[in-house]
């Protein structure tokens, strides 16, 4: 006799499975719900045209698929391998590209060669822009006031030899270097230390708003340069309010004298001198600060679990656009969570 077994097969088993999925609070379908993929999809059209073929050949990819493909990757650090894989093998995925029925799905050079196109017509700027137009549109602008702080984006070490090291470091590159060496070499990473502790890549610089936590504004560099230089190029001046909070390395005093002569409440944290410790009520007042400046910090940590702190890229130009559009996954993941917890903008 057959022993009972908790397996049952059903001819239903795949729409069971979604309703399941529905009900544990799947975030594709929260995405699907709250976004509008079509209209990101239209603005990668507008700013990266699609090339008419005459020759025939096989029919490319709808934009919108695309786009949701883009999304998914940038929310679950997947390569181009691994995206083709999951398109394959996850019923979620295959669901939230409308690819449960088809016999095809895009591969990792249909995935790039799409990435290299919107790369190349400056679409991370449409698509971050797009998603700001659609947070706008659901009543959710900048308020409260703006933080602005920068992270460091690890990205693969360099190994060079010593004499290239020197040409690199002059914004050079070595004349022995193959065509090869000259593709797959990164001269833009830099190095730089933190804490004491040596990071090789990038500099992400973004201005979050205090009430919504939305990256409102970014900017893209190579590690070595200081935060501070690009202070100005992610100030927000669409925000609601006059308040500007960062940390000790925004401190300057010529620049809190401009901000506050064009208005603006700056709120920055002042550092110790050498040899002169800081009074109570310096300690106090950068204590006060601390509170609402470290809303930023939750903004880099959902970043950080969507693999925003490390980028396999090569160079500043695709390092700015992957960045770019990982801030915009962000701000769509987190409108979802604001409109599911039933948070209205006031």
């Amino acid at each position: 006799m057959k022993k009972p077994s908790a397996v049952k097969t059903s001819l239903f088993a795949a729409e069971e499975r979604e309703q399941k999925l529905d009900r544990k609070g799947d975030l594709l379908s929260v995405l699907e719900k709250h976004v509008s993929f079509a209209a990101l999809a239209a603005e990668v059209d507008r700013i990266a045209p699609r090339a008419e073929s005459t020759q025939g050949g096989r029919p490319p990819y709808p934009t919108e698929l695309m786009v949701r493909v883009l999304v998914l990757q940038h929310l679950y650090k997947l390569s181009d391998e691994a995206m083709e894989y999951q398109l394959l093998d996850r019923l979620s995925f295959q669901r939230f590209c409308g690819l449960r029925h088809s016999a095809s799905i895009p591969d990792e050079k249909t995935l790039w060669v799409f990435r290299e196109r919107i790369r190349e017509a400056g679409g991370a700027d449409a698509l971050f822009n797009a998603v700001q137009q659609q947070l706008q549109q659901q009543g959710f602008i900048a308020r409260g006031g703006q933080i602005i702080d920068a992270t460091l984006v690890e990205a693969p070490r360099q190994h060079l030899h010593k004499d290239d090291k020197a040409i690199v470091a002059q914004d050079a590159t070595p004349a022995n270097w193959t065509p090869a060496q000259r593709r797959q070499k990164d001269t833009d990473a830099s190095w730089t230390k933190k804490h004491s502790k040596s990071h090789h890549g990038y500099k992400l610089s973004i201005s979050a708003d205090r009430q919504h936590k939305f990256i409102r504004k970014r900017h893209v560099s190579t590690a070595k340069e200081h935060d501070t230089k690009h202070f100005e190029q992610v100030l927000d001046r669409t925000n609601t309010s006059r308040d500007v909070w960062a940390d000790k390395g925004y401190e300057d005093r010529q620049r809190e004298q401009r901000l506050n002569a064009a208005g603006w409440r700056p709120h920055i944290q002042r550092k110790a001198k050498p040899g002169k410790p800081q009074s109570d009520c310096q300690k106090k007042r950068n204590t006060r600060i601390a509170r609402p400046r470290a809303r930023v910090e939750h903004v880099f940590g959902a970043m950080s679990a969507m693999g925003g702190k490390f980028i396999r890229t090569i160079g500043l130009a695709r390092a700015e656009f992957g960045l770019s559009i990982k801030a915009a996954v962000y701000n769509l993941q987190r409108l979802c969570t604001l409109k599911e917890a039933g948070i209205v903008p006031i």
